[in-house]
């Protein structure tokens, strides 16, 4: 089973390459991050015709997660527990049946948190917090269970072409470092880094300043996977190549392979 992540930034302007991208990996299931529209306007069909199910948790013109999976979705729940005064769209978990049992999955577009010093980064930290939590839950379950999204986190110095340029940013701050770190601490493996200790692994170049002319890259987006799902872990990868295609998002697909059959 392939369960991949992509930050789209704007379904609507990007689903054309989200199909020719989908037809070309043909992951089993999908996390969209920044779709940037309501549920009632994400574009289901080109998706559907491809034989995904679909669910959306949307808001108008920011944020915004979906879930895709050729398998059907089942207990599915939108937003993250903790505070239900929060009514940004930045997380949606569902259920799929594999063989043996099931895999859950949990598609999140971590706050950004810039500026520091800012009640943005407040917001970062505490959704960190309910995360963790969250997670500590999940993993009571002793189930395949995947957290898969953009994190708004480089976990350290290998992750950035250049570390020093970030030290003063929410993305590679101390305090959100450890926290990620304090994810790991919990049993959840980064796949990518489980599978490869290369350098310029990178999932996100800004559209400012020749980024990707000059692979000026970090990795934010991430997959971790519960002690349960890291035993079936096959492969992961990065789909460096989707930056190069017309008018792309600043973000690239990230994909895990697990060994679980439907």
């Amino acid at each position: 089973m392939r369960i991949a992540t992509w930050n789209v930034n704007s379904i609507r302007l990007r689903a054309e390459q989200a199909v020719t991208w989908l037809k070309e990996t043909q992951p089993d299931v999908v996390c969209l991050q920044e779709i940037k529209c309501q549920n009632e306007q994400f574009p289901r069909e080109p998706f559907e015709a491809l034989g995904y199910n679909v669910t959306v948790h949307g808001q108008k013109g920011f944020n915004g997660v979906a879930l895709l999976s050729k398998l059907p979705l089942e207990d599915v729940t939108h937003g993250l527990a903790g505070d239900e005064s929060d009514v940004q769209a930045r997380f949606i978990e569902a259920v799929v049946s594999v063989k043996g049992g099931v895999a859950r999955v949990c598609c999140m577009y971590l706050p950004n948190g810039n500026p520091p010093q800012t009640e943005k980064y407040d917001y970062k930290m505490g959704f960190m917090a309910r995360l963790k939590a969250f997670a500590a839950e999940r993993l009571k379950l002793e189930e395949p269970f995947v957290i898969a999204g953009d994190y708004n986190v480089i976990p350290g110095p290998a992750d950035a072409s250049d570390p020093s340029a970030w030290t003063q940013d929410a993305l590679y701050l101390p305090r959100t470092r450890a926290t990620f770190r304090d994810l790991l601490a919990m049993g959840f493996t980064d796949a990518i880094r489980a599978t490869s200790d290369s350098d310029r692994l990178f999932s996100f170049w800004d559209y400012q300043a020749g980024a990707w002319q000059r692979d000026f890259g970090i990795r934010i987006d991430h997959l971790l996977l519960s002690p349960q799902a890291a035993d079936r872990l096959i492969g992961a990868g990065i789909d460096k190549h989707v930056r190069a295609w017309e008018r792309p998002s600043d973000h690239v697909p990230v994909w895990v392979d697990l060994k679980l059959a439907a």
